[in-house]
């Protein structure tokens, strides 16, 4: 189990993007908001059969809760999170 590369910023994201694809690599993306499950984990593992490389974006994004909803109670958990991302074979993490 090899641990995922970790980015916070679109350039950085970009840069190790276009390094895998310079190399011939294709790549896959798998958009959560955290709180990874099975479900997951089974994206994660379908675009790693279609692509040598899985970036799984984890994303809380505010613009999609409603203003009567309490965002700052959404389950944030990113330690286990990455750890459930090494498991599954992703590359990198996009938080």
């Amino acid at each position: 189990m090899s641990t995922a590369i970790v980015v916070d910023s679109v350039a950085a994201l970009r840069a190790q993007v276009r390094e895998w694809r310079r190399a011939g690599l294709r790549v896959a993306m798998v958009p959560t908001m955290g709180a990874l499950h099975d479900g997951h984990i089974s994206l994660v593992r379908m675009a790693l059969a279609s692509a040598e490389r899985c970036v799984v974006s984890i994303f809380v994004n505010p613009a999609q809760s409603a203003p009567t909803e309490d965002l700052d109670k959404y389950p944030r958990q990113l330690a286990r999170d990455l750890d459930r991302l090494a498991e599954a074979g992703a590359h990198l993490a996009f938080t």
